[in-house]
Protein backbone atom coordinates (compact mmCIF):
# COMPACT_ATOMS: atom_id res chain seq x y z
CA UNK A 1 0.00 0.00 0.00
CA UNK A 2 1.14 3.51 -0.53
CA UNK A 3 2.83 5.20 2.49
CA UNK A 4 0.88 8.27 1.44
CA UNK A 5 -2.44 6.40 1.41
CA UNK A 6 -1.69 5.13 4.40
CA UNK A 7 -0.82 8.23 6.39
CA UNK A 8 -4.24 9.56 4.84
CA UNK A 9 -6.51 6.57 6.25
CA UNK A 10 -4.88 7.17 9.73
CA UNK A 11 -5.66 10.53 9.39
CA UNK A 12 -9.31 9.98 8.67
CA UNK A 13 -9.28 8.06 12.06
CA UNK A 14 -9.00 4.38 10.66
CA UNK A 15 -7.31 2.44 13.47
CA UNK A 16 -6.21 -1.08 14.09
CA UNK A 17 -6.78 -1.22 10.31
CA UNK A 18 -6.33 -5.10 8.63
CA UNK A 19 -7.04 -6.80 5.83
CA UNK A 20 -7.88 -10.65 5.95
CA UNK A 21 -7.76 -12.64 2.22
CA UNK A 22 -9.59 -16.31 2.29
CA UNK A 23 -8.37 -18.85 -0.02
CA UNK A 24 -11.71 -18.52 -1.80
CA UNK A 25 -10.62 -14.58 -2.54
CA UNK A 26 -13.14 -13.33 0.06
CA UNK A 27 -11.53 -10.06 1.21
CA UNK A 28 -12.35 -8.60 4.70
CA UNK A 29 -11.41 -5.81 6.56
CA UNK A 30 -11.48 -5.15 10.21
CA UNK A 31 -11.19 -1.77 11.73
CA UNK A 32 -11.71 0.77 14.65
CA UNK A 33 -12.89 4.37 14.40
CA UNK A 34 -15.36 6.62 16.09
CA UNK A 35 -17.51 6.97 13.05
CA UNK A 36 -17.04 4.78 10.34
CA UNK A 37 -19.12 7.14 7.72
CA UNK A 38 -17.22 10.08 9.13
CA UNK A 39 -13.77 8.41 8.34
CA UNK A 40 -15.06 6.96 4.90
CA UNK A 41 -16.12 10.54 3.90
CA UNK A 42 -13.03 12.43 4.66
CA UNK A 43 -10.66 9.19 2.86
CA UNK A 44 -13.25 10.48 -0.19
CA UNK A 45 -11.99 13.97 0.20
CA UNK A 46 -8.55 12.76 -0.28
CA UNK A 47 -6.69 13.06 -3.82
CA UNK A 48 -4.65 9.52 -3.04
CA UNK A 49 -7.93 7.82 -2.46
CA UNK A 50 -8.73 8.48 -5.77
CA UNK A 51 -6.01 7.26 -7.35
CA UNK A 52 -6.15 3.94 -4.95
CA UNK A 53 -9.74 3.37 -5.85
CA UNK A 54 -9.03 3.07 -9.63
CA UNK A 55 -6.19 1.20 -9.20
CA UNK A 56 -7.84 -1.09 -6.73
CA UNK A 57 -11.55 -1.34 -9.09
CA UNK A 58 -10.15 -4.16 -11.34
CA UNK A 59 -10.16 -6.26 -7.92
CA UNK A 60 -13.54 -5.74 -7.00
CA UNK A 61 -17.40 -6.71 -8.79
CA UNK A 62 -17.85 -4.35 -11.54
CA UNK A 63 -20.53 -2.13 -9.50
CA UNK A 64 -21.78 1.81 -10.00
CA UNK A 65 -19.27 3.62 -6.96
CA UNK A 66 -15.94 2.78 -5.81
CA UNK A 67 -14.68 -0.76 -4.09
CA UNK A 68 -15.02 1.52 -0.79
CA UNK A 69 -18.76 1.85 -0.69
CA UNK A 70 -19.69 -1.27 -1.59
CA UNK A 71 -18.44 -2.31 2.66
CA UNK A 72 -20.85 -4.74 4.02
CA UNK A 73 -20.98 -3.91 7.60
CA UNK A 74 -20.82 -6.81 10.16
CA UNK A 75 -22.10 -6.40 13.74
CA UNK A 76 -19.81 -7.96 16.00
CA UNK A 77 -21.86 -10.52 17.96
CA UNK A 78 -18.66 -11.94 20.46
CA UNK A 79 -15.76 -9.71 22.06
CA UNK A 80 -13.56 -11.98 24.08
CA UNK A 81 -12.47 -9.20 26.37
CA UNK A 82 -16.02 -8.17 26.89
CA UNK A 83 -16.99 -11.32 27.97
CA UNK A 84 -14.36 -11.88 30.26
CA UNK A 85 -14.86 -8.69 31.98
CA UNK A 86 -18.55 -9.71 32.49
CA UNK A 87 -17.49 -12.85 33.88
CA UNK A 88 -15.30 -11.51 36.57
CA UNK A 89 -18.27 -9.07 37.62
CA UNK A 90 -20.92 -11.79 37.74
CA UNK A 91 -17.93 -13.75 39.82
CA UNK A 92 -16.84 -10.74 42.18
CA UNK A 93 -20.94 -10.25 42.57
CA UNK A 94 -21.57 -13.55 43.61
CA UNK A 95 -19.16 -13.50 46.06
CA UNK A 96 -20.13 -10.34 47.57
CA UNK A 97 -23.69 -11.49 48.08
Amino acid sequence: MWPEMLRELKAAGWNDYTLHLGDDGLLIGILECDDLDAARARMALTEVNGRWQAEMASLFPPSEGNPDEGFIVLDEVFNLEEQLAAASKETKDAHNE
